[in-house]
C-alpha cells in the first residue's frame, strides 16, 4: 500500500469532521429554504469567495491541469480560457451586482421576473432547470472519474479487496473509491446546506493552500533551471505562441506530441482565438445555474457580491499554479523514463497521484491527499447543493406542491439529493475519461446556452420564447453535434452552435408577443441593466423620472479588459516562482500592480454607483438589507 498509518489517520479524521460538520449545522440549516440553499444571506463576502475558490479548486480539473502544464508550459495558462476563468472578471465588474440585485433564489426563479409567469415565462423557467440538471450531472459525473482514478492510485486494489467482502473487476475500481467519497460528501451537504458547504470549504481551502506552498517548495529544491531546460522542449517557458505551436517533444518524451495531436491544440493561435471568441459570449451570458451562481446569491448586498468575485481570482489562482507548476515540474524531471518506456498508452491524467506518491513524505502525504480529497468534495458539495435549490424551488414547490410545509421541502432536498449523486455515478461508468466530459461540458453543453443567456441581459425585446427556443435549439445542438462531427474538437464547431443557438432566440422573440410592460419595467427598476433598453427605460422615466440610465458600459468593458490582465499575472507569477525566472516574475509583478491601481480607482471606488445608480433618491441595497 502507497499510504501510511499516519496519512490515513489524517485523512480519516477529516473526512470524520465533514460529517459532524455537517451534522452541526443541520438544525440551523434546515430553517427555511433561504438558510439551506443560501445561508440565510447571513455569510460575509470574504468567506464566500474563499468558498467558491475552494470549490473551483477541484481534485478533476487540478489533475487536468497539471498534465497542462506538463505538456505545454507556460501556454498552458491559456487553455482554461476554455471554461472561460475570465468569466469571474465579468461577475466582478458588473455581473454579479445585476444577478444579486435580482434578489432571487436560483436562477431559474430569475426568469420569472425577466419573463414573468405566463406561457412564454413558464417554458424558459423549464428550460432552465433542464440545463442546469445536465450541467450538475455533467460536473458530478466529471468529479467523479477524477477522485476514482486518484485514490486508485494510493489504494491499490490488491489491498483493499483484502478487507471488502467482495470482488470488483478492475476496471472498475476507480468507481467503487468513487462511489465511496461521493457518498461521504453527499452526506455533509444534505444535511448542512449551504452553510456546511461554506464553513467546510474554508478549512478545505486553508488545507489546500498549506499544500501547494509545500509542493511548490519540494519542486523549486529539487529541481534547478538548468535542468528543467535540458528536459522541456524550446518555447516550453514562454506564455506567447504564434499561429502553430512549435512545441516538439520528439527528442524527449515522444508521446507527448501524441497527445497535443489528439487534444487538437497544434494550431494554438487559432484554438486561442476560438476560446476568446467563445469566453467572452460566454462571461457576458452570465453565470450558468450552477454552485457559482448560488454562491452570488448568497451574499448579504450586490455591492458584496462583486467584491466576492474579485476575491475569488485573488485568493484561487496563486496557490494553484503554485502546486500545479510544482507538481508539473516534478514530473518532466523524475518521470520521463517511465513516460517513455510506457509510450502513448500511459495515461497523462495520472501525473498528479504519481507526483504525490513519489515525492510527499509521510504525514505531509496526509495532509495534502486530506486537502485534495477536501477540494474534490467542496466541488461536488456545491454542485450537489445546487440541483435540488432547482427542482425543489422551481419544479416541486411550483407544480407539485406549492403547500408543502418546511419538513416537506427538507425532506425533498434530501431525496433529490441523493438521487443525482446515484444518477451522475451510473454517468461516470460510461465516461472515458476526464477530459472528454470536460470538453463536452466547456464546449459543447456550454456553447447552446450562451446565446439566449446574453440577450435576456441586454435586449429588451427578448422574450421567454424566445429564450426557450434558444436554449432547446442549443441543447439539442451540443447532443447532435458531437455525433456529428466525432473527429473534431468540440470547442471548433462552437460558432455554428452558437449560431443556431441565437437563430433560435431572434425567431422565436420577433414572431411572438413581446414581455408584459409592467415586468419588463419592474426587472429594468430592480437590475439596471446597460444596453438595448431604451424603449423600457423611456416609459419608466415617463412614470419615476428620478430614474437614471446605466451609463456605465465603456467603464465596465476597460474594466474587464484591465481585469483579465490582472488575473492573467495572477496565475502566471507562481509559474516564474517555482521555475525560477526571477526577471520575468519581476516584470509580470509590476504589470499586476499597475492593473491593481486601474482598478482600484475605475472598478472598486465606483461600486456605490454602479449599485445605486440614482443616488440618494433610491433607497441602498445595504440599507434594505438591514431592514429585512
Amino acid at each position: 500500500m502507497q499510504l501510511e498509518i499516519l496519512d490515513l489517520s489524517i485523512i480519516g479524521l477529516y473526512l470524520l469532521s465533514t460529517i459532524l460538520v455537517g451534522l452541526w449545522l443541520k438544525k440551523q440549516a434546515s430553517k427555511n429554504m433561504e438558510s439551506y440553499f443560501l445561508g440565510g444571506n447571513t455569510l460575509p463576502w470574504y468567506m464566500l469567495g474563499l468558498s467558491n475558490a475552494s470549490g473551483m479548486f477541484d481534485i478533476s480539473g487540478t489533475m487536468w491541469m497539471v498534465y497542462l502544464a506538463f505538456i505545454y508550459g507556460l501556454k498552458s495558462v491559456w487553455v482554461p480560457w476554455l471554461w472561460p476563468v475570465f468569466n469571474q472578471i465579468f461577475l466582478m465588474i458588473y455581473l454579479s451586482i445585476w444577478l444579486r440585485k435580482s434578489n432571487v433564489l436560483t436562477g431559474a426563479e430569475w426568469i420569472r421576473i425577466r419573463f414573468g409567469d405566463g406561457t412564454s415565462g413558464k417554458m424558459s423557467h423549464m428550460i432552465v432547470v433542464v440545463f442546469a440538471l445536465l450541467s450538475v450531472l455533467g460536473f458530478l459525473s466529471y468529479g467523479f472519474i477524477g477522485i476514482g482514478k486518484f485514490m486508485e492510485i494510493f489504494l491499490p486494489w490488491e489491498f483493499v479487496g483484502q478487507y471488502v467482502p467482495f470482488d470488483i473487476p478492475l476496471q472498475y475500481v476507480p468507481h467503487f473509491y468513487g462511489i465511496v467519497f461521493t457518498t461521504i460528501a453527499t452526506f455533509y451537504v444534505v444535511m448542512g446546506g449551504m452553510l456546511s458547504i461554506v464553513w467546510t470549504d474554508v478549512i478545505q481551502f486553508a488545507i489546500m493552500t498549506v499544500s501547494a506552498l509545500v509542493i511548490a517548495g519540494i519542486a523549486m529544491a529539487k529541481v534547478s533551471p538548468e535542468t528543467l531546460a535540458l528536459m522541456t522542449p524550446e518555447g516550453w517557458t514562454n506564455p506567447f505562441f504564434a499561429w502553430e505551436l512549435n512545441m516538439d517533444w520528439g527528442n524527449l518524451i515522444p508521446a507527448v506530441n501524441e497527445r497535443i495531436s489528439e487534444d487538437g491544440f497544434s494550431m494554438f493561435g487559432i484554438f486561442f482565438m476560438m476560446m476568446l471568441f467563445k469566453g467572452f459570449f460566454a462571461s457576458m451570458a452570465g453565470p450558468a445555474p450552477n454552485f457559482d451562481m448560488q454562491k452570488i446569491l448568497s451574499t448579504k448586498t450586490p455591492k458584496e457580491a462583486a467584491k466576492m468575485s474579485g476575491f475569488v481570482s485573488l485568493v484561487l489562482l496563486f496557490p494553484r499554479y503554485l502546486m500545479i507548476t510544482g507538481f508539473a515540474v516534478l514530473a518532466i524531471v523524475f518521470f520521463s523514463d517511465e513516460i517513455n518506456e510506457a509510450g502513448i498508452a500511459f495515461d497523462f491524467e495520472n501525473i498528479l497521484p504519481m507526483a504525490i506518491n513519489e515525492f510527499v513524505p509521510t504525514g505531509l502525504k496526509g495532509l495534502l491527499l486530506a486537502g485534495l480529497l477536501a477540494a474534490f468534495m467542496s466541488t461536488f458539495a456545491s454542485t450537489v447543493n445546487a440541483a435540488p435549490a432547482y427542482l425543489v424551488n422551481d419544479i416541486y414547490l411550483r407544480y407539485i406542491n406549492p403547500k408543502a410545509g418546511r419538513k416537506s421541502q427538507m425532506t425533498a432536498s434530501y431525496i433529490i439529493s441523493a438521487l443525482v449523486v446515484v444518477v451522475s455515478t451510473i454517468i461516470g461508468f460510461y465516461v472515458k475519461n476526464i477530459n472528454s466530459v470536460l470538453q463536452w461540458i466547456v464546449s459543447a453543453l456550454y456553447g447552446g446556452y450562451i446565446a439566449a443567456n446574453i440577450l435576456k441581459w441586454y435586449w429588451w425585446r427578448f422574450n421567454g420564447h424566445g429564450f426557450f427556443w434558444g436554449m432547446a435549439t442549443g441543447i439539442a445542438a451540443s447532443m447532435v453535434f458531437p455525433m456529428l462531427f466525432p473527429d473534431i474538437l468540440e470547442l471548433y464547431y462552437f460558432p455554428l452552435m452558437f449560431a443556431v443557438s441565437m437563430a433560435g432566440s431572434i425567431i422565436g422573440s420577433l414572431v411572438t408577443e413581446p414581455t408584459d410592460e409592467e415586468t419588463l419595467k419592474a426587472f429594468y427598476i430592480k437590475v439596471r441593466p446597460w444596453g438595448f433598453w431604451k424603449p423600457i427605460h423611456d416609459k419608466v422615466v415617463a412614470e419615476n423620472p428620478q430614474i437614471r440610465k446605466n451609463k456605465d458600459f465603456k467603464r465596465d468593458m476597460v474594466n474587464v479588459i484591465v481585469g483579465i490582465v490582472w488575473q492573467s499575472t495572477l496565475t502566471i507569477m507562481p509559474i516564474y516562482i517555482v521555475i525560477k525566472e526571477q526577471t520575468s516574475f519581476f516584470v509580470t509583478a509590476a504589470i499586476c500592480a499597475i492593473t491593481v491601481l486601474i482598478l482600484k480607482k475605475n472598478w472598486w471606488d465606483n461600486l456605490e454607483n454602479a449599485v445605486n445608480p440614482d443616488g440618494e433618491t433610491v433607497v441602498k441595497e445595504e440599507e434594505k438589507a438591514e431592514v429585512i
